[in-house]
């Protein structure tokens, strides 16, 4: 099982960097891992959505649930049975400054052996490069 959790401060609004982190369908753009995401359904501020994630030639398909509530948190589960546990949550606290603190934490515990001693081990050590990739992309879209 990975338990992560990453915190920064980001010279943007709260509602510029949630709209970013709930655009799932282009994490594939700048989130090395990510492979695929595609909404197949919404229903209100809640999303289904099919995502491939993987490491080296490892891959994994899964479904996930999001739930927005905008403009300070997404929490975003799995609803299949690939993972023990699959929870990510993205937090948004404006600042008096106009800038931004986010965070994303994480409990992820993937059923297959393998997969899940690759996949603990990256998220773990990498939950610092997801929010760098974050960055970098509110830097690109938001300039």
């Amino acid at each position: 099982m990975a338990q992560f959790e990453v915190t920064r401060i980001l010279p943007y609004p709260a509602e510029q960097l949630f709209d970013l982190a709930a655009d799932v369908e282009r994490y594939p753009e700048f989130l090395q891992w990510w492979h695929a995401a595609n909404v197949r359904r919404r229903d209100g501020e809640t999303y289904y959505t099919d995502q491939v994630v993987g490491i080296g030639p490892i891959r994994q398909r899964f479904a996930t649930k999001t739930v927005l509530i905008r403009p300070t948190e997404i929490a975003v589960t799995s609803i299949d049975s690939a993972f023990d546990a699959f929870d990510l949550t993205w937090r948004f606290a404006p600042r008096p400054d106009g800038q931004c603190t986010v965070s994303l934490s994480g409990d992820v515990a993937v059923r297959a052996p393998l997969l899940s001693r690759l996949l603990s081990r990256t998220l773990a050590d990498g939950a610092g490069g997801i929010m760098a990739a974050f960055e970098k992309r509110a830097q690109s879209v938001l300039g």
